[in-house]
């Protein structure tokens, strides 16, 4: 087997709501910036880059893995949640590497692709 030398330098959760969720949404931010020293994001309230829905950021560490993604697990209110490494492959990043909580939405990965020129 060959061994992965790829490196993960954080995670993202983007959180996906609706203005029928939006309060679910605020309640699950404020529950994890008060139990973890994570980045909260901005709120878009509209599809951004690759997301098809309104979303906000949380951005952790490696070693935060254990607490943060189980806490989504048993905490997000029905939302849907993308988690994702970043180790600088955006595409994979968002695709083969990354997991969900919930529906699985389709992301505009063609926004992540590298803009040849020639």
């Amino acid at each position: 087997m060959k061994e992965d030398t790829t490196e993960i330098t954080s995670f993202h959760a983007h959180v996906y709501f609706d203005t029928a969720s939006r309060d679910a949404a605020a309640r699950v931010r404020d529950d994890l910036g008060a139990r973890f020293d994570v980045q909260l994001g901005r709120w878009h309230e509209k599809p951004i880059g690759p997301h098809p829905k309104a979303m906000y950021q949380v951005a952790f560490s490696p070693d935060q893995f254990s607490q943060v993604v189980p806490w989504l697990m048993l905490n997000r209110e029905g939302l849907d949640i993308l988690v994702h490494p970043n180790t600088g492959d955006d595409v994979k990043d968002h695709t083969e590497h990354s997991l969900w909580l919930g529906e699985k939405l389709e992301l505009n990965i063609d926004f992540l692709r590298p803009v040849r020129t020639s």
